[in-house]
């Protein structure tokens, strides 16, 4: 591993010396990063961003999901998964030939043998390289510099090994690649965009704040999109008291407007789920004199409905409608949802009715949202029969519906939905015999739970150390220390790692005495009779 690293100095672009600045953060910018800036864009002061008018009109559907989809920086994913299969032949061979690289000291003797790997490598085989190394830094600059030599780094190349090394907070050398970004004559906008964001995944709002004003600095032609980019980055991660504070203190050059408030908006009511700061937001918006839209009402509905305040959600709703905005999909799914938590289930059933009136299409995510507050709150006949009304609808449940649903089986009714879960081409995963497995034990059903887990090679699942866990843990407090010893050599004898929090609890299994709970049975069913979506999570908040 020392060789590997000695590798990785040897083979960034070179050591650049920090500008002489009282900045901690501009110290750790090369200071021929902002020699390229200064040459390749014009100092020019600050100036007001122009604003295109809002296009449309007011009777539309806003979708709070499209709302904020238009400032993602990009998907990595998604552009690993549209790479062809073709392009990543013998991908897994060299990808052993760079785990092999580790021990070659020299960078260069290092490059040399990745090229007597015979492979001729394309765009599409860089990337999907480091994407599958994404994990380990060093072997995927390694082979960062590797398809530099063979130029064969592509724009999303390089912002995929600035993400990755700010994944693993090696900002400074994150730096370097920007810098030698622009050597190349590339647009690094997005790169930029990119730092921000690993700064404020890893908690540093300071230096994202300050990778935005550098951007400000060197006169990139902030687009009015750029800036709500970065105001959505900030609050994306929970630095939403930084984002409204730069809001605010830099009106002068991004003058306050509806789109901004509802980025602020969306952070308190659905990242942080902080109805209080919220409703001071709103009032904001109103000393500002900035009316508020659409998108601003389906923030504020969802977030009272995230805290189970049914009033303030239909109020809100009136409002909308009063005002001219026409209620959108997200709008009837918070409502539903918090109407089933308020124990009006006719009532949010009658609002999937209305939806369809209005030329809306209930999905799956709709009656996820009515199925899962009822499992919930042990409901389970009442969530039966919105699944047969679903079914009913031509609509498919997901996997989460399912999830849900076990929870109020037994083991016999279990084994009916998994079967019913295969004939419908969900198979179970791991998380479904997690969610059976970890039932069992909270009810003091041990043998339940034994038979569950017997039954999971037939779905071809193979247990990770999280439900090896559960069940280790699980049969230590139920006294059956014996079993759980023996499934704890199993785990280890598979492959997967020691677990020293279970290790010591098998051998001190004394610890565990008196912490079962004694859990009410209740009625639960014995499989369903018929044949991702996430839902609104509650959170505890301050009583309004």
């Amino acid at each position: 591993m020392a060789s590997l690293l000695s590798i990785v100095r040897r083979l960034q672009f070179q050591t650049l010396r920090p500008i002489s600045c009282s900045s901690q953060f501009s110290r750790s910018i090369p200071c021929q990063l902002q020699l390229y800036f200064s040459q390749a864009f014009h100092q020019t002061p600050r100036q007001r961003c122009r604003h295109a008018p809002h296009a449309g009109s007011r009777l539309q559907n806003h979708s709070h999901s499209h709302s904020q989809s238009i400032y993602r920086i990009t998907d990595f994913l998604e552009h690993a998964d549209e790479i062809p299969e073709d392009a990543q032949l013998g991908l897994r061979g060299f990808l052993e030939r760079v785990q092999n690289a580790k021990d070659i000291a020299s960078g260069d003797e290092a490059i040399a043998f990745l090229d007597d790997s015979g492979v001729k490598p394309d765009k599409d085989f860089i990337f999907s390289a480091l994407w599958a190394l994404r994990e380990d830094w060093k072997l995927a600059f390694l082979v960062f510099k590797w398809g530099v030599k063979w130029d064969c780094v592509v724009n999303k190349t390089w912002c995929l090994m600035i993400w990755l090394l700010g994944n693993h907070n090696k900002f400074s050398t994150a730096w370097t690649v920007v810098h030698e970004l622009y050597r190349a004559l590339k647009d690094a906008r997005q790169a930029m965009l990119i730092m921000i964001d690993r700064y404020a995944a890893a908690n540093q709002p300071g230096k994202a704040i300050e990778t935005f004003h550098f951007m400000q600095k060197f006169s990139f032609s902030l687009e009015q999109k750029t800036y709500f980019m970065f105001l959505n980055i900030l609050c994306t991660h929970g630095n939403i008291e930084e984002a409204e504070e730069f809001m605010f203190l830099n009106k002068k050059f991004f003058p306050l407007e509806t789109e901004s408030f509802n980025i602020i908006l969306n952070g308190w009511c659905n990242i942080t789920v902080d109805i209080y700061e919220a409703k001071r937001v709103w009032r904001e918006m109103s000393k500002c004199c900035i009316e508020p839209n659409g998108t601003s009402y389906i923030h504020m509905i969802s977030g009272y409905s995230r805290v189970c305040n049914l009033y303030d959600s239909l109020r809100l709703y009136d409002e909308m409608k009063r005002r001219g905005w026409v209620p959108g999909v997200e709008v009837y799914h918070s409502l539903i949802y918090v109407l089933t938590r308020d124990n009006c289930l006719s009532e949010a059933l009658k609002l999937v009715d209305r939806m369809k009136e209005t030329g809306l299409v209930p999905d799956s995510t709709t009656y996820n949202l009515i199925i899962r507050p009822l499992c919930e709150t042990g409901k389970f006949e009442e969530a039966r029969s919105v699944l047969a009304r679903m079914l009913g609808d031509d609509i498919s449940p997901t996997i989460d519906t399912y999830h849900e649903l076990l929870k109020g089986e037994s083991s016999e009714g279990a084994l009916g939905v998994l079967n019913h879960m295969k004939k419908a081409s969900l198979c179970p995963n791991r998380n479904t015999f997690t969610c059976i497995v970890d039932k069992h034990f909270k009810l003091g059903e041990p043998e339940d739970a034994l038979k569950i887990w017997s039954i999971m090679k037939e779905y071809e699942v193979k247990p990770d150390r999280v439900l090896y866990g559960i069940l280790i843990e699980g049969l230590t407090k139920c006294g059956l220390i014996t079993k759980a010893r023996e499934f704890y050599s199993e785990m280890t004898s598979s492959g997967l790692e020691d677990d020293p929090s279970l290790k010591k609890l098998l051998e001190e299994p004394g610890q565990c005495k008196g912490k079962m709970k004694i859990v009410r049975r209740i009625k639960r069913g014995k499989g369903l009779g018929h044949g991702g979506s996430s839902v609104v999570k509650k959170r505890n908040h301050r009583k309004q």
